[in-house]
């Protein structure tokens, strides 16, 4: 990344406005320049700056060469960028196609109690770089990820399906890679992947791949692919996935009758994204909620697939089911009989380390998984907004790496 630093240009635009306090302060910028590079200023003709290396322009709204607030705090590019150093993010270029790859460290905010980042944290952060990567492309309109073609055709993106793996999680201040890219999902739909590995060892982290579609921001309806959005956005298909998807199995809708719910949910105005729905990461924490602390304690989420089938306004009421998979070794209270793990001089080994040195398995790394439902409740009659399944696995004590 040091390379790339390098080839950045400083740009400093001061802003200010006159009035009887300039004369206080002799100091202060004059409202007649605005100054690129930290040396040479604009005069107030100029109507446009350039910033070097960032590949797109920052274009005056009046006539007096200001550039106005709004444009400085956003910047949205009108072309391809190649390297975008504020959010770490590269355009990979390579036989497959282009695609995109973002550096991030985890925060103290974004893990939980055993100091590793959450569920809904990976999740955030994949949303996060599907939309840096349309960013950078060029083709962000004034819109939620949607794209110039979908913004004249009054279009957003809703995702139908995500599926995400989880082998381990990284832990609060480590550096993290997340590569994402599109491919063609069918005649009128989107796939994106994601591959999120760890920074220092190249260990893979977790994997992920979605399903969007098109939705019409005024009817709610979904909407057939326009060929202009078509024209925009098959450029950068990829024919690859981070998760093979041969064969979907079926989620079974629960009913009533589930063994776990939690009927008190309602949305707040801060679970609303900018396409004015409950976000979906919203969903997975409702989710999560209706499963047994002392299940949550010892296990960790492996896997997480969600079906969408309609979209969760603020107005809606909102009731979480959640069944266990008996089959699955869970008794009807929902938590399992832990059985002892084997220890080496005083310590847990991962099994993978144990098969690595040529030694038996000595984990059980037996799948624990649970259906989960919600849905909107009506006087009549509910309606469905995502079905999941979430499959577990005991949490280690050590890290395998």
């Amino acid at each position: 990344m040091a390379s790339l630093s390098s080839s950045i240009s400083c740009c400093t635009i001061v802003f200010s406005s006159s009035s009887s306090r300039d004369h206080e302060n002799p100091h202060k910028q004059k409202p007649s320049s605005v100054k690129i590079n930290g040396s040479s200023s604009l005069s107030a003709a100029a109507t446009t700056a350039t910033v070097e290396g960032l590949g797109h322009k920052i274009n005056g709204a009046v006539g007096n060469g200001y550039v106005t607030r709004e444009q400085n705090r956003q910047n949205i590019p009108t072309k391809k960028q190649f390297v975008d150093p504020f959010r770490q993010g590269l355009i990979v270029e390579d036989e497959e196609g282009i695609g995109y790859k973002q550096t991030v460290v985890i925060r103290s905010y974004e893990v939980g109690p055993d100091k590793t980042a959450t569920i809904e944290s990976i999740l955030s952060l994949l949303q996060e770089t599907a939309l840096n990567h349309v960013w950078m492309s060029g083709l962000l309109g004034d819109g939620f990820g949607a794209t110039h073609g979908m913004v004249r055709n009054n279009l957003i993106w809703v995702v139908s399906r995500m599926q995400v793996e989880v082998d381990h999680y990284p832990i609060w201040g480590e550096i993290v890679e997340i590569d994402t890219w599109v491919g063609a999902s069918g005649k009128n739909g989107m796939r994106r992947d994601w591959l999120v590995r760890s920074h220092a060892t190249g260990l893979v982290f977790a994997r992920g791949t979605s399903t969007w579609v098109m939705m019409n921001q005024q009817t709610r309806r979904l909407s057939k692919m326009p060929e202009e959005v078509r024209a925009e956005i098959s450029p950068w298909f990829i024919q690859k996935q981070a998760i093979r998807e041969d064969a979907y199995e079926k989620i079974e809708k629960l009913d009533d009758k589930a063994k776990y719910a939690n009927s008190d949910l309602k949305p707040k105005r801060s679970d609303l994204d900018m396409n004015h729905h409950v976000n979906n990461v919203k969903y997975v924490k409702w989710m999560l909620e209706t499963i047994p602390d002392q299940f949550l304690e010892n296990h960790q989420l492996s896997s997480i697939i969600l079906e969408y089938r309609r979209e969760c306004g603020g107005s809606d009421k909102v009731e979480s089911l959640c069944e266990p998979h008996e089959d699955d070794g869970i008794p009807k209270d929902g938590i399992p009989q832990e059985n002892n793990m084997s220890l080496i001089n005083g310590f847990s080994v991962a099994s993978g380390i144990l098969e690595g040195n040529g030694l038996l398995r000595c984990f059980d790394e037996r799948q624990f998984r649970y259906t989960h439902l919600l849905q909107a409740k009506g006087e009549a009659k509910s309606e469905e907004i995502v079905r999941g399944r979430t499959s577990w696995k005991r949490k280690l004590s050590t890290m395998p790496f």
